[in-house]
């Protein structure tokens, strides 16, 4: 089954073209809208990236780009379905779907609740529907992993007519990812997904943190949207809801709803606190002389740590606890930090493993650890490229 994923932003198109499992193109284009767009592919056979810089006027032209000047290359290729990341199901979609009409009119219709990402997915599947006339596209959805989460953790304690009325409630995101990571997890233990205990940590620019039981999400960091949970690149995960409003009070000139949504998701986090960077790479290399960099460090480990010992509590033990993504999966010290101190909880570090496996699977805790660790590489692209394909089969 050959399935072409596509990732769509405001104003880029990620994408990789699947042959069964196996990634054979893969790229980004940026800047759309404007004459000096980037367009960069690599290609399995020939792995030497190809850049170029070009017009491109929408989605729909990117699309286009890539299906007429760069898709060729690949030889005579067919497309089986294209699937399509979509950030937000809502209470609707738990499950991927084929884009009918029906459903793109319910996806734009729940637009609202992220919408600083559906309604661009959106545009990337019309894209699709436009230039690959007749081929399926099918939608998988980053919240349909927490469809398992029971009411109890779902739901917020407010009055609760905001949950009936207006569907305010834990969603969860980043599932494609810890979909993958309960998969793979299993295989390299060697156990059935459903006979599994996990808590998966997503750690990138984004970050968030799954309790899985029995092969299906029980909790999750984030909630109605990606802002809540860990401390981020940029985002200032939870905090105190009154801080809300005393911003408004010693700081009304920066209090209107726009203000404090680009405080929260744009000026916070690693960025916010080191005042340098919002990437963990140069915050590690600034923490020895620079003490908000070193708190910036300290801080994101230790909102880390209180999740794993929440879930912990939450599962009542796991069997083991996995770091994928940018920071988990590459950065040493930050596994480190995160692991101190936690062998009263079952989870002894390797150190020297920790030292050896980066960017690739494998395990870093001690031979006798009860609860194991594990580095693996999330796959997200691979991922709904097999949902895209199961569905296709039936």
């Amino acid at each position: 089954m050959n399935i072409l994923v596509l990732n769509c932003g405001s104003s880029s198109i990620k994408f990789a073209f699947y042959e069964g499992d196996e990634q054979t193109l893969s790229g980004v284009i940026e800047k759309i809208g404007g004459q000096d767009a980037i367009v960069r592919y690599r290609m399995r056979a020939a792995p030497a990236e190809c850049k170029s810089v070009e017009p491109v006027e929408n989605h729909s032209h990117g699309l286009e780009i890539l299906l007429k000047d760069i898709f060729p290359r690949l030889g005579d290729k067919r497309i089986d379905a294209v699937g399509h990341r979509i950030v937000h199901g809502g209470e609707r979609f738990y499950a991927p779907v084929f884009a009918t009409d029906e459903v793109m009119r319910e996806l734009k219709s729940i637009s609202h609740l992220a919408p600083l990402h559906n309604p661009h997915h959106i545009k990337g599947v019309e894209a699709a529907q436009m230039n690959l006339h007749g081929v399926p596209n099918v939608l998988v959805f980053d919240t349909a992993f927490y469809r398992t989460i029971p009411p109890e953790a779902a739901i917020y304690p407010l009055p609760y007519r905001f949950y009936v009325r207006h569907k305010i409630r834990r969603y969860g995101f980043h599932g494609t990812s810890h979909h993958w990571l309960l998969l793979r997890t299993a295989e390299i233990m060697g156990r059935r997904p459903e006979d599994t205990k996990l808590i998966t940590c997503h750690l990138g620019n984004g970050c968030s943190i799954t309790a899985i039981r029995n092969g299906v999400a029980v909790d999750t960091s984030m909630g109605f949207t990606p802002a809540a949970g860990l401390m981020m690149g940029t985002r200032a995960g939870d905090i105190d809801p009154s801080i809300i409003t005393h911003i408004h009070e010693v700081e009304p000139e920066h209090a209107s709803p726009k203000d404090i949504d680009d405080l929260l998701n744009k000026q916070s986090g690693l960025l916010g606190i080191s005042g340098i960077a919002s990437d963990m790479r140069t915050i590690i290399q600034a923490k020895a002389m620079d003490p908000r960099a070193e708190l910036a460090f300290k801080m994101f480990c230790l909102r880390v740590k209180r999740f794993i010992g929440a879930y912990l509590a939450v599962l009542n033990g796991a069997d083991a606890v996995v770091f994928s993504a940018g920071i988990g999966e590459n950065s040493v010290p930050v596994r480190e930090e995160i692991l101190r101190d936690l062998g009263n909880l079952g989870i002894r570090l390797d150190a020297a493993a920790n030292e050896t496996v980066v960017g690739r699977d494998g395990i870093i805790s001690t031979v006798d650890s009860p609860i194991k660790a594990y580095v693996v590489c999330t796959n997200e692209e691979l991922m709904i490229a097999r949902l895209a394909a199961q569905l296709l089969t039936g």
